[in-house]
């Protein structure tokens, strides 16, 4: 009898393992898709509201701005939209002057100043608002219509530049120590090289230019 019981295991393990080796394997999970809204520049159309605030969490403290969507719509809808996908994040302050103004807004991703190259951003009027101390700003190539992604804070009265199209969007209305101390050791070396910032992104910074400082996050605060 225990001859049969022990030949009656061995059958029943054998035909376990052969249902094991032919039963179908479950498909493998498979990793989640996460789409960088960043890449397609298009798709960021919402529009901004009246008034908003972004707060930067910069590595020198908070810097909140506040836009006012009717002093430049087109810019402040930019602004808004890449706000709300993250493109500031990590973002390096790469132009800092004292006593003129501070420069930011190349991204440190490469694929992602790639698709926004060819964004470019009709401009907006002028308004009654000038560059002074605190005021938000578009930079331009000096053409038409030639604003991008890159913005910057005025140090100073710069009201000399209302006249060559810089339409301010917002101010500085908390933080404005913070912009103050931002590095500005380099000057204006790491513009020279925008060419191969954009190409390069935050890996060329942090191998040429590592003070730089830069926004950790961006939040939209109403």
């Amino acid at each position: 009898m225990r001859r049969l019981f022990l030949i009656s295991s061995c059958v029943a393990l054998a035909a376990a393992a052969l249902a094991a080796q032919t039963a179908p394997k479950p498909a493998p999970a498979k990793a989640p898709v996460t789409a960088n809204r960043l890449l397609t520049p298009a798709a960021l159309t919402a529009k901004a509201p009246e008034t908003f605030k972004v707060k930067f969490d910069t590595t020198k403290g908070p810097i909140v701005i506040d836009v006012h969507r009717d002093w430049a719509p087109r810019g402040a809808d930019r602004f808004y939209n890449m706000a709300r996908a993250g493109f500031f994040s990590g973002v390096r302050f790469f132009r800092v002057i004292p006593n003129f103004m501070a420069q930011f807004g190349i991204n440190g991703d490469p694929a992602v100043n790639a698709a926004w190259e060819k964004a470019r951003l009709l401009d907006d009027p002028p308004n009654m608002q000038h560059n002074v101390r605190g005021m938000l700003t578009y930079g331009t190539t000096g053409q038409p219509n030639s604003r991008g992604t890159q913005l910057f804070i005025n140090y100073k009265d710069n009201s000399y530049l209302d006249a060559q199209g810089f339409v301010p969007i917002g101010q500085v209305v908390e933080g404005m120590e913070a912009a103050d101390m931002l590095n500005a050791e380099y000057g204006a070396a790491p513009q020279n090289q925008q060419g191969r910032i954009s190409a390069e992104g935050n890996k060329f910074l942090q191998a040429n230019f590592p003070k730089l400082d830069y926004i950790k996050t961006a939040t939209i605060e109403k």
